[in-house]
């Protein structure tokens, strides 16, 4: 479960920024969040949303959490690059690293792990745990400019042959993922939670093989109740495998009903844009939703129908659908979703461009609430909140 993600100088974000699933004391909508530790300390939300302009930042703010769960998934070997580019429209910032931290929780224990770095190198990175709600500092690593080394505190709290796993951490390399290359057990599950819960979709969407290999499971039944429940009209799916190359291919066909009741058989590839890419959605959403995890999509209206983007984000308000909390967030430009009666206001968030052309993000819980009942979708589009493209017209700008 995802508690909050911080970061700065990434991309087109400069400043530190911010991003929390923490729900607010605010009474609306108590469905879309769920208490969570062993006393109930706080509530999380079970999704968010993210509005902006194009090229404002807000792919970028899921960049910088992909960029993150990469370096410590993907460990890179001596003298190769880390996939980081800074902030660029300042001269300051270009020498400067980038900064990650992330809080989040696993089995009932909360986490909050950072580190900053260049492509060339890890400057710092630190690691506390708090169990039964007490904080603990496992480890700390600091980049020393004067003597050009860095310097480690470790606390009793980590367990296992730290000298080797510092001897054997490239400088290039995180060492958390160095720890668990050489079998530490207790920052396994943390490294897990990186690679396996956390996960993400880009604009493009998504190959449809992962749910044609599910639909070859046993998970061929989930997605069909899946696709007639947002109204594609679609009997059974039928798939071949092909086994001729080094991967695995997949025919896949679909089959409707004609007027008089016969099965008709189509080829996937004829089928819309749209019905594709909602069946490449079907696996990670089923199984996102039945481990608990956090899904992040970018642009999920691309190609979907807005009543299908509702009946998504509803997949995870829903408790019935989503017993095990899953999270979902994503970037939209669909504002026929916004709305009190589908969101909570903390749910809603928006990226935009200061003076200095970098981007910022802040919630719609940072402006005051009108009385009565609002109307977020005409409150953004009229500017109320920002994060507006400013269109002049043609002529003006020739």
């Amino acid at each position: 479960m995802l508690v909050e993600f911080r970061f700065q100088n990434f991309l087109s974000f400069k400043e530190p920024q911010s991003f929390t699933m923490v729900k607010s004391k605010s009474g609306e909508r108590p469905v879309n969040a769920f208490s969570i530790m062993p006393k109930k300390e706080f509530s999380l939300l079970k999704s968010a949303a993210v509005y902006g302009p194009n090229s404002c930042g807000k792919s970028n703010f899921l960049k910088a959490l992909a960029a993150m769960k990469g370096i410590v998934t993907n460990p890179l070997q001596h003298g190769m690059k880390l996939p980081l580019v800074p902030f660029r429209l300042n001269p300051e910032t270009v020498t400067q690293p980038s900064e990650f931290e992330v809080s989040f929780i696993v089995k009932d224990v909360k986490y909050q792990y950072g580190f900053s770095a260049s492509a060339e190198r890890i400057y710092d990175e630190w690691f506390f745990a708090f169990p039964a709600g007490r904080p603990q500092k496992w480890f700390a690593r600091a980049w020393d400019a004067g003597s050009g080394k860095h310097l480690w505190k470790f606390s009793q709290f980590l367990q296992g042959p730290k000298k080797l796993w510092l001897q054997s951490t490239r400088e290039n390399a995180l060492f958390l993922s160095t720890a668990v290359q050489f079998n530490s057990e207790q920052l396994t599950p943390v490294f897990e939670w990186f690679s396996n819960t956390l996960r993400f979709v880009g604009a493009e969407g998504l190959s449809s093989d992962a749910t044609a290999r599910f639909c070859m499971g046993d998970g061929k039944k989930s997605v069909l109740l899946f696709l007639k429940a947002a109204d594609f009209n679609i009997e059974d799916i039928r798939i071949e495998e092909n086994n001729r190359h080094a991967e695995p291919t997949y025919e896949i066909h679909t089959v409707h009903t004609d007027s008089s009741g016969q099965p008709v058989l189509f080829n996937f590839r004829n089928e819309s844009s749209g019905t594709q890419k909602f069946f490449s959605f079907a696996e990670p959403i089923l199984n996102i939703l039945s481990n608990g995890s956090v899904l992040c999509i970018d642009e999920l209206n691309v190609n979907f129908h807005p009543k299908l983007v509702q009946f998504l984000v509803e997949l995870f308000h829903d408790p019935k659908t989503n017993p095990q909390n899953a999270q979902l967030i994503f970037t939209t430009h669909d504002t026929t979703i916004l709305t009190q009666k589908i969101f909570r206001r903390d749910q809603v968030w928006f990226c935009d461009k200061n003076r200095e052309q970098a981007s910022v993000l802040y919630p719609l819980s940072d402006f005051s609430p009108k009385k009565g009942k609002e109307n977020l979708e005409q409150g953004y589009l009229s500017g109320r909140y920002g994060a507006l493209p400013l269109v002049s017209s043609f002529y003006e700008v020739l």
